[in-house]
């Protein structure tokens, strides 16, 4: 499943029809960034880029209007129609290709990505100026790109210096961010297959970490496992850096050094998510190396999963996060009261908020085109309510430290259980039903992974 140059193309007139008449939008495209010396990192759109246009190149910008004019940017069109949408972008260039790669090119572009017209990005500090001329309110991003910031800068101070030119500055320029990240929280049908995709892909990464794991391995080396399934189902990249974090590693949130060796008895947490068509999946799964759970790990993985289901059973249409958020805390509490983590009454650790010590932040975050993706989650100090389409993740954890004051078999274990649901007219869906998640499923899939080794092992002693 892929999104469609008609996609792109409505999601660019929805964004128009919120604007202001006499609007010109201008969106700046991501630049590469040296990785060390000569060399680059591998380029990643600017999301808001990607939303609106689809096209993965550099050094690029999105202009949109919904002004009627007549033969702006040097068009060949001589009849008043609307501006439309102009790509200014790298031009094609048979010698810089051989080494950096292929480009669309301008003569493709309209085509392609739906666009009326497409200039060289060389040719921006020119035509800017009058493509602003007449228009009342500019919508942009500053400070997000300096490149871009200059670029509007400049055709604005050019357009106040050249009255005599006929040429008049935009009067106002409004943030577009607001406008555009709503629309990116409610993900269309086709963004939610695309997901899911995403979802089941990372999902098969998490079982198999789960299947090949054993004491002796490193952690890097189950890293290594999660990103071969990723690519080899076509999400070359991981949507964020992995953690694959064993034994008391597992309590350091974002763990990413992946370096140590996993030793017989401990847990290890694997959060990992890869990347499709810019859509990130985000999934963390906590398991133990030799496939046995201890009694204390038991426990606690218990109440992590317990709290999840609590919070899960209040995310639908018109609630809150925090209301998933209280349920999953007065659980994860009342749990480590029992065990003796926490002492005094439930109603003192709620108000004192000592379960802070050991689950010290939020129980998700929206998802999409970023791992931590747009939206406001408060206005005006209110709680905003989910809605159809909002996808995020539902991730309670527990980290208790080796050093902390707690029962002795509790120390240095840490545990996290994050899926991701989206929010459906009935409730919720879990798009990544498909990794196990119960101690009797992940046992049950480690011992089968087992059984067979040893059978194959067995099989090759006889032959």
């Amino acid at each position: 499943m892929s999104l469609q140059t008609s996609d792109f193309i409505q999601r660019r007139e929805a964004l128009l029809a919120q604007c202001e008449p006499s609007s010109i939008v201008i969106i700046p495209a991501a630049q590469g960034v040296t990785r060390s010396n000569d060399t680059e990192y591998s380029f990643r759109q600017d999301s808001d880029f990607w939303y609106l246009s689809g096209f993965n190149e550099p050094d690029a910008m999105l202009v949109l209007s919904n002004v009627t004019i007549a033969n702006k940017g040097k068009s060949q069109h001589k009849n008043s129609k609307p501006m439309g949408s102009i790509m200014f972008m790298q031009a094609s260039d048979p010698h810089a290709e051989i080494w950096h790669g292929r480009r669309l090119g301008l003569d493709h572009a309209p085509a392609s990505l739906g666009v009326d017209e497409a200039f060289d990005i060389e040719s921006a500090d020119e035509l800017l100026p009058e493509l602003l001329n007449q228009h009342k309110h500019v919508y942009f991003c500053l400070d997000k790109y300096p490149y871009a910031d200059a670029i509007l800068q400049g055709a604005i101070r050019q357009c106040k210096s050249a009255p005599k030119q006929s040429l008049v500055a935009p009067t106002h320029i409004i943030d577009v961010a607001p406008m555009l990240h709503a629309m990116r929280r409610i993900k269309s049908a086709a963004e939610l297959k695309i997901m899911q995709q995403a979802a089941s892909i990372s999902a098969n990464a998490h079982k198999r970490a789960m299947q090949i794991a054993k004491p002796g391995m490193y952690e890097y080396q189950l890293e290594a496992e999660i990103h071969h399934e990723f690519a080899m189902n076509g999400a070359r990249n991981p949507a964020y850096s992995t953690i694959v974090g064993s034994g008391d590693n597992a309590c350091i949130l974002h763990y990413t050094e992946n370096s140590d060796m996993i030793n017989d008895g401990d847990l290890v947490l694997i959060d990992a998510g890869c990347e499709l068509q810019g859509y990130a999946a985000d999934i963390t799964r906590t398991f133990p190396a030799n496939g046995a759970f201890s009694q204390a790990q038991r426990e606690l993985y218990n109440l992590v999963l317990n709290s999840q289901m609590a919070a899960l059973k209040h995310l639908k249409a018109g609630a809150c996060i925090s209301d998933g958020m209280t349920a999953c805390v007065e659980t994860m509490v009342e749990g480590l009261i029992a065990l003796n983590i926490l002492q005094g009454t439930k109603a003192q650790a709620l108000e004192q908020e000592s379960w802070r010590a050991y689950f010290m932040h939020g129980l998700g975050h929206y998802l999409g085109l970023d791992v931590h993706d747009v939206g406001i989650y408060k206005q005006y100090d209110q709680d905003v309510p989910l809605e159809v389409g909002v996808v995020m993740t539902v991730e309670p954890g527990l980290y208790i430290d080796a050093q902390a004051n707690v029962p002795k078999q509790y120390q240095g274990i840490g545990i996290r259980i994050e899926d991701d649901i989206v929010i459906t007219s009935n409730g919720h869906k879990v798009l990544t039903a498909g990794v196990p998640k119960t101690i009797d499923e992940i046992e049950a899939l480690m011992r089968e992974n087992r059984d067979c080794n040893n059978k194959l092992r067995s099989a090759h002693a006889v032959s």
